[in-house]
């Protein structure tokens, strides 16, 4: 308890030191949001295996690493190749230590579409953010969004109007140069997707070394009637990397809504998915294939919240795990009183490669509506030894046979990515994994 005290006050003194520098020629209504952020923050403090949201998730490195505020840093292109997708297409926003790198980003001319920086948006029209920013992700509940929401200097916007199809993908890079000491980064994302529009959009997080840092990210999508988004995230953080990432979803009437979480690197992912159906005829699908080994620990929460009639929910999330490492699922499927007619169905499967790998899985139904067809459900084992055998009786070698069939089992996921590119990269990393 008393490093979660010290922690907070660091983080208090902190906003002291750098308010002045965030309220030059910031919005007062954003000034008067950091204030409430760090004030909700210092009453929670960070959290403890005593919360039931974290009691599998220990964050020591967190509490008890000083992080200094990450600064800006001079990119260099060679450090993106692992990281970019040359026949991706479409728009590359770059984020260096949380802040834009335009040296390094490519964005296409489109008409009233707005694709680029939170930073430079504040500066030359902040209208156009106050109605959005932290009205998605709630700051009274996640010390995590609060924190980003008092310090965050920059991240990626993408204001799409009403009817419009955006052609390629839009990939947004957040990249730590990793300095030797320990810094934190506050990477903010707003996309914000007007009626009847269609767009692709890749989230991503990378490094450039080794070395311990704190990535804390707040993404808030605002996906306009009828409108179709398909979303990815990807986390390949350094060995060592703490990463904490929310995303957040408002989804209006009749919408498609896709996301895909990818995660294969890092010491410590929290990847936390909130999803609120605020309409009906809403289609919200939610994947996610994660990654462990060595001692590294991978932790998906998720809500969907079904607040309206005649919506769907499709959940499927696989976990692969080696070593010593850990995995956390908690998956939560809410229906309010109102969303008669709702259809939901949530899975969770992990495969353990190893006696010394864990998972603590903890699918969730909160049902408050009587005419509904909801089922969740998890499944936790090893490779079958059957199989194996059964194909070593064809000639196989038995690492072959076991990459075989834990290759199979990720499939179901790396062949709902519509993205070739990424499902070639992902297919080479998992082919790598597998091979050591």
């Amino acid at each position: 308890m008393a490093s979660t005290i010290q922690s907070t006050g660091q983080y208090s003194e902190e906003f002291v030191r750098a308010e002045p520098g965030l309220a030059a020629g910031a919005p007062n209504w954003l000034t008067q949001l950091r204030r409430g952020a760090i004030t909700a923050f210092a009453e929670s403090g960070l959290p403890t295996r005593k919360s039931e949201e974290w009691r599998f998730t220990p964050i020591p490195q967190i509490v008890e690493t000083t992080f200094k505020p990450a600064r800006p840093s001079s990119p260099n292109s060679r450090d993106l190749g692992q990281f970019t997708f040359d026949d991706l297409g479409g728009d590359q926003l770059v984020f260096v230590d949380g802040y834009f790198a335009s040296a390094l980003s490519t964005v296409g001319d489109h008409a009233k579409v707005y694709i680029g920086s939170v930073a430079q948006l504040l500066r030359d029209d902040p209208s156009k953010l106050e109605r959005y920013i932290g009205r998605c992700a709630d700051v009274a509940t996640s010390p995590f969004n609060a924190l980003n929401t008092a310090f965050f200097a920059d991240g990626a916007c993408v204001i799409i109007p009403r009817g419009a199809v955006i052609e390629g993908v839009i990939h947004i890079l957040h990249l730590s140069s990793g300095p030797s000491e320990p810094v934190v980064s506050y990477p903010r994302n707003l996309i914000v997707v007007g009626e009847n529009s269609q767009a692709t959009i890749v989230e991503s997080y990378g490094a450039t070394s080794d070395n311990l840092y704190f990535t804390n990210s707040v993404t808030e999508v605002y996906v306009g009637a009828s409108s179709v988004i398909d979303h990815y995230k990807l986390v390949r953080e350094g060995d060592k990397a703490q990463h904490v990432g929310t995303m957040q979803v408002e989804i209006q009437r009749a919408a498609n809504f896709t996301s895909q979480n990818i995660t294969m690197a890092g010491g410590l992912v929290r990847s936390n998915v909130g999803a609120h159906l605020a309409g009906e005829g809403i289609v919200c699908t939610l994947n996610g294939l994660y990654m462990g080994r060595d001692r590294q620990l991978v932790d998906n929460h998720t809500l969907i919240d079904h607040a309206m009639p005649n919506c769907e929910s499709h959940e499927l999330y696989k976990g692969i795990l080696s070593d010593k490492s850990r995995g956390v699922f908690n998956g939560k499927i809410m229906v309010r009183p109102d969303a008669q007619k709702t259809d939901a169905k949530q899975t969770n499967k992990t495969l353990l490669l190893s006696k010394e790998a864990t998972i603590d899985t903890k699918p969730q139904l909160e049902i408050f509506a009587d005419d509904v067809k909801c089922t969740h459900g998890a499944a936790v084992g090893q490779v079958d030894e059957e199989a194996i055998f059964y194909l070593r009786t064809r000639g196989i070698g038995e690492a072959d046979a076991r990459s075989m069939m834990t290759y199979a089992f990720a499939s179901d996921i790396i062949t709902r990515i519509a993205i070739e590119p990424i499902r070639r990269r992902l297919d080479q990393a998992l082919f790598a994994e597998l091979g050591k």
